[in-house]
């Protein structure tokens, strides 16, 4: 059966149509994810399904029986503790509870404490702590009254009543947006196992491979489902792109070669009936279009100089704020070729280490060396608050390097895809996304040899998010990284730091094995809670033994990084011997001898690569056997 059926739906704003003649049906247990380019009104789409805004036509239909749940726009306040906000979000339950204080028919009576029974109500605080906790609050926390946090914070409370809701039919709009990488990955795990269907509108991509079984596109005023998570959307798309463009290129010559019968013979007479014929066929064929797709934003980092080890330095370093240290004795060195991703929940002190790296923090003991001719290019969230929303994005750049020519100042705008059009248009006309390239043009300005990262995908789409993942891996420097994004982390991540308990230590193993770590946590917790005898030691016991595990299969995973590089490199080698003996003036210009010796060279080239794969997928094999 279906839970929600959306037919023929037109929807306008403003007198802009979002959807004209849309449908799309969700059946029982199914989890789409809503993907389609910024502005064209996925949101919009939740707000009429849940009936905040009225439709211009169609119907969206949704059976009576169906329990829906949205996360509300506004976060909660007050002081009740969180705990209670996300009891009170069950109406049901706490009517019922009312009456089971207060009333006194003892039928009525019998009826609500039947009804208690089956909705569950005495394990609900139970679920609703499983759910704050997997949110990142913990049992302190959840006692504490809303108004203590802030907003970003709220937004989780308000993620956490709608999901304790467990509704027939789950609307989320970006729900990771708030979270750090530890609640974006228990976010994963419970929609995975969440029985209802869901509709989902999200730029993680993760998520839409990992907890969701199928994917609605909204484009061209058009809803088109395929079933499947992001990746196999993907291919599909391109596949759909590329039959498209080839029938296009069918077309294009057919429509060539009957033009030219009908200007050649038009004129005379014993083939007039043949070219008018050709004529009437030509004006049937199917409309001359190319796939209309916006291009993909292009991310480029600006290349730096080379310099020796290491580029970074830090010797029993203090630091915190006022009186508060967050950071302790931390001992730690930065090369120039480490991609490092920070580790651990919000609070912990990742952002702090992030600023006393790029020099924005004050160490209170210890020291930071640097390399003298060290370049370092910060991104952080609120930069975005910092920008002068009158000015353009050309004037932003002219104020950062008052030397550049008009030329220079382009290039590096267009780096992050901010075009003609958009280095002009003051900054409060543009979006979210644009103001973030904005900043990463503005904090690259200087070829920095390390690029501090907090947070960098917040605001940008899904493609975006890939331009950004491409540029970061041919990117010459060192990263350090935070984001909630595990697939940006997995992609570009050879080192991963654990920020936990006031230090930074390396953690041996993967994204996966970081899930498995929390959910040992959480387990912990959970046992520690229960107080069952002998349960605990035996959990701690078998998380050192993971971690042991981990610890022996770390050269491997090594062997297979360092395996990896020499991948994108012969492939690169490849790529750019390909393009110069695709080069039809080469053949001209050059010498037979000179041509056979390059296309040698490529065949090299081409034979390392492929002795690297070869390796790499031993070496793979290898580490899942000993993984399983």
């Amino acid at each position: 059966m279906s839970t929600l059926v959306i037919n023929n739906l037109t929807l306008r704003i403003f007198g802009r149509p979002l959807l004209e003649n849309a449908s799309l049906t969700i059946e029982n247990g199914q989890k789409v994810g809503l993907v389609g380019r910024n502005g064209t009104g996925k949101s919009t789409l939740l707000a009429a399904i849940a009936g905040d805004i009225p439709i211009d036509g169609g119907d969206i239909l949704i059976p009576n029986r169906i329990r829906m749940a949205r996360v509300k726009q506004e976060a909660p306040s007050g002081q009740h503790s969180l705990i209670d906000t996300v009891l009170a979000a069950d109406q049901e339950r706490s009517q019922l509870l009312y009456e089971a204080e207060h009333i006194q028919d003892a039928y009525r009576l019998a009826e609500v404490h039947e009804r208690l029974i089956a909705i569950d109500a005495d394990s609900a605080p139970a679920r609703a702590a499983t759910i704050l906790a997997g949110l990142g609050f913990n049992e302190e926390n959840q006692q504490r009254p809303v108004a203590d946090f802030s907003g970003g914070w709220r937004m989780r409370v308000a993620l956490a009543s709608t999901l304790f809701l467990n509704p027939d039919l789950l609307l989320l709009d970006e729900p990771t947006n708030h979270l750090d990488l530890e609640a974006t990955l228990w976010l994963e795990s419970w929609l995975e196992s969440f029985a209802g269907s869901a509709l989902i509108v999200s730029h993680d991509r993760n998520l839409l491979d990992r907890s969701v079984n199928a994917i609605a596109h909204l484009h061209q005023h058009k809803l088109s489902l395929t079933v499947g998570g992001y990746e196999e959307f993907i291919r599909i798309k391109n596949e759909k792109t590329l039959q498209q463009n080839r029938e296009a290129e069918k077309i294009a010559a057919k429509r060539a070669h009957m033009q030219s019968f009908v200007d050649r013979f038009r004129a005379k007479a014993t083939k007039a009936r043949q070219a008018q014929a050709r004529l009437k066929a030509l004006e049937k064929l199917p409309p001359l279009q190319a796939v209309v797709e916006e291009t993909s934003i292009h991310f480029e980092f600006p290349q730096p100089i080379e310099l020796p080890p290491p580029l970074i330095t830090l010797q029993q370093v203090k630091a915190g704020y006022g009186e508060r240290i967050i950071l302790s004795d931390l001992s730690l060195r930065i090369d120039p070729d480490d991609r490092i991703a920070l580790l651990g929940a919000n609070g912990n002190g990742k952002s702090t280490f992030i600023k006393l790296i790029a020099g924005r923090l004050k160490p209170f003991e210890g020291n930071i060396n640097y390399n003298p001719k060290l370049s370092v290019g910060y991104f952080a969230q609120h930069q975005l608050e910092d920008l002068i929303a009158e000015h353009t994005p050309l004037m932003h750049m002219q104020t950062a390097l008052p030397k550049a020519t008009s030329t220079e100042l382009r290039a590096q705008l267009a780096r992050f895809g901010l075009d003609a059009a958009r280095v002009d248009t003051a900054v409060q006309s543009l979006s979210g996304g644009e103001k973030a390239r904005l900043v990463l043009a503005l904090a690259t300005r200087h070829n920095p040899n390390i690029l501090l990262l907090d947070e960098p995908t917040n605001h940008l789409d899904l493609d975006a998010k890939e331009s950004l993942v491409h540029a970061l891996s041919s990117f010459e420097g060192a990263v350090i990284l935070i984001s909630h994004d595990a697939r940006l982390i997995e992609l570009i991540a050879d080192r991963l730091w654990l920020v936990n308990k006031g230090s930074i230590q390396p953690f041996d193993g993967d994204i996966n094995d970081y899930r498995q770590w929390l959910d040992d946590q959480r387990k912990e917790a959970n046992q520690h809670a229960k107080t069952i005898n002998g349960t605990a030691s035996s959990q701690k016991e078998a998380r050192k033994e993971r971690a042991e595990k981990r610890k022996l299969l770390q050269p491997l995973r090594n062997k297979i990084r360092d395996t990896e590089k020499l991948m994108n490199k012969y492939a690169l080698e490849s790529k750019k011997l390909e393009e110069k003996l695709a080069d039809t003036d080469l053949y001209i210009s050059a010498k037979p001898e000179e041509i056979t010796a390059l296309q040698i060279k490529l065949a090299d080239w081409q034979n390392k690569q492929n002795e690297a794969e070869e390796l790499w997928l031993k070496l793979q094999e290898e580490l899942e056997s000993n993984q399983e």
